[in-house]
């Protein structure tokens, strides 16, 4: 398999370019739909059969099954949508050099479609029967915590065994087998506006109430327990010489444990439920939305089965823990084997230096399908 993937390089990374030069970002229904349309052609060609789930405002989301196939065992996700807003690929659009290649969603997680594609093309290849044996699910919205995927991958599972999720790597040895859990919540503070010079006793300050949450929310996080809590945006007021009448803040929540989760969204409640500056109200929405990544005796075994692939390839693999969520965590808490981050290697994801290292690509791909043709 090696010399073949090794022969289709310069192919993968034609494919890479072309996805990359696709706007996916989670809110470009019609970018990630196109690049839908692109792998969907190729699965097709591989004898793939598709089923799409018709989304009104995200991408479609697409389960694809050889025709041939009976009861695969083996689920292998990656995602389509990137963090990117559209017009992004028109102010920098694929590149590469001799050992990387650049370009919005490049690592997370084009490159992994690529490896995913060809993983299997490299089983069919060498006629191995393994390639029956999984079911892909190419979900739209990932990034924002996977909402309106989450039935379909939760469904999908538990028809199967194993878990694949071709999230990107940052090294060569690394898999991911722990994500913390997370959540987000949305505080909608309403005060009442007044002059600030004029008539400042009849208002109430939507920002003050807000500072208050965020200076008692924070106060939450427990980096030795494993828990972060985290406003990242906040907004508010209309003039700098009114008392606010309204503000908004973004909080973003990690866990390690299932009981973490239960307790932060108790005192989160807690907190929102009484305000600080009289006068002021708060609407609080939002929950925690991926459940943790824990290390299962049955992914423990995957785990083995993936680090046994990798000495085989002569790599020693590890597995590491991650503060990120992926549909991993979804995946593991419906009881399946799950082990993630076999993607190919690069860093600085979400970001404008966000680069896909060029040899990790077959390597990886070499691993995803060596670990499915051990599976089966």
């Amino acid at each position: 398999m090696k010399d073949y993937l090794q022969s289709k390089q310069e192919e993968m990374l034609h494919l890479l370019e072309k996805l990359v030069n696709i706007d996916s970002g989670t809110y470009v229904k019609s970018g990630i739909d196109e690049v839908g349309r692109v792998l969907q052609k190729e699965y097709e060609t591989l004898g793939y059969v598709v089923k799409v789930d018709e989304q009104p405002e995200r991408g479609n989301n697409l389960t694809f099954r050889h025709k041939d196939a009976s009861d695969p065992q083996i689920l292998a996700i990656a995602h389509m949508d990137t963090v990117f807003v559209e017009g992004t690929v028109s102010e920098r659009p694929f590149t590469r050099d001799e050992k990387r290649a650049y370009g919005p969603g490049v690592h997370d997680m084009k490159g992994s479609q690529v490896a995913l594609l060809y993983a299997l093309k490299a089983l069919i290849q060498e006629n191995a029967e393994a390639y029956k044996n999984v079911v892909i699910l190419l979900n739209t919205d990932e990034e924002i915590g996977s909402p309106e995927s989450r039935p379909l991958i939760e469904a999908v599972a538990k028809e199967t065994k194993y878990a694949l999720i071709v999230e990107p790597s940052q090294s060569g040895e690394t898999v991911v087998s722990q994500r913390k859990g997370g959540g987000k919540y949305f505080l909608k503070v309403s005060g009442i506006a007044a002059h600030a010079g004029g008539e400042p006793e009849k208002g109430r300050s939507a920002i003050e109430e807000l500072a208050h949450k965020i200076v008692k929310l924070h106060a939450l996080t427990d980096l030795e327990a494993g828990v972060t809590l985290n406003v990242g945006i906040i907004r508010g007021g209309t003039s700098v010489n009114t008392i606010s009448p309204h503000a908004y803040g973004a909080l973003d929540v990690r866990v390690e444990t299932p009981e973490q989760a239960e307790e932060m969204d108790q005192k989160i409640r807690e907190i929102c439920a009484t305000p600080d500056v009289e006068g002021t109200s708060i609407e609080l929405t939002g929950k925690m939305r991926r459940p943790p990544l824990i290390l299962s005796d049955a992914s423990r075994e995957l785990l083995a089965v993936v680090q046994e692939a990798g000495r085989e390839l002569g790599v020693e693999i590890t597995d590491i823990k991650s503060g990120g969520g992926s549909d991993g965590n979804l995946t593991a808490a419906v009881g399946v084997a799950t082990i993630d981050g076999l993607g190919p290697v690069g860093a600085q994801a979400h970001s404008a230096e966000e680069y896909l290292e060029i040899d990790s690509l077959v390597e990886r791909t070499l691993l995803i399908a060596k670990v499915i043709q051990k599976l089966s």
